[in-house]
């Protein structure tokens, strides 16, 4: 009769080659990575699996396709520009200094990252298209879903502290979110634009401000850039 506790004992073999298996995943999706950062979101597999330094065959044992290796890739770049990111979520300081803190945080990592920032949004050449609609990314949209919730709450519990209804907050949050993703994703599609990133991110603050104060105000809620996020 087998022992149950014993047959329970994980396999060494088997560790062994999941340990190697993950060390090769994240190695493939480092190099992914920097080719991408380097080269663009038209890099192939072939370019990605030389840079690793292991075959293209081993690429597609360990991501079941190139659509899984983009997400995996998405994921990577959205831990990374998350980690800058977050910090900058949490108010602090004034109204101004917590607008401010967000936008430029957030310019100066696409202005550094510009081809990662791209690839998040458009992904490699196969898993672009499904004939003519663009195919989205569940992670991606799942971040910027987290991050309008996020500033959904947080505008919704200032309206429940002055007394007031908080049903548009969410829409509000969500609106925010999308202006600034729209007009991002534009200005970085024309490398040659006039405006300068001290320029773009000047009128994102401008702009999230006064939606802010138009709705705040229309709801009965009067505050000013240089508020202190503890009155709130």
């Amino acid at each position: 009769m087998t022992n149950t506790a014993e047959s329970a004992q994980p396999d060494g073999r088997s560790t062994r080659w999941n340990d190697h298996k993950e060390q090769r995943r994240a190695r493939i999706l480092d190099a992914a990575l920097d080719a991408v950062n380097e080269g663009g979101a038209d890099i192939g597999v072939q370019q990605i699996s030389e840079r690793a330094d292991v075959p293209r065959s081993v690429v597609y044992r360990i991501f079941k396709d190139r659509a899984d290796l983009d997400e995996q890739l998405r994921v990577r770049i959205l831990d990374m520009m998350m980690n800058d990111l977050t910090p900058t979520l949490t108010p602090a300081g004034t109204v101004g200094d917590t607008i401010s803190r967000a936008v430029d945080t957030y310019i100066q990592w696409i202005v550094k990252y510009p081809r990662l920032h791209h690839f998040l949004g458009k992904g490699s050449p196969s898993t672009r298209t499904t004939g003519s609609k663009v195919v989205g990314s569940k992670v991606v949209t799942g971040t910027k879903t987290a991050i309008a919730v996020q500033l959904g709450n947080l505008l919704g519990a200032i309206l429940a502290s002055r007394g007031k209804p908080s049903k548009m907050a969410e829409p509000v949050a969500f609106g925010l979110i999308g202006f600034v993703d729209v007009s991002v994703n534009r200005w970085l599609s024309q490398p040659g634009s006039d405006v300068s990133s001290t320029e773009l991110a000047d009128f994102l603050e401008l702009s999230i401000w006064q939606v802010l104060d138009g709705n705040l105000r229309r709801m009965g809620i009067d505050i000013t850039l240089e508020t202190p996020i503890s009155e709130l």
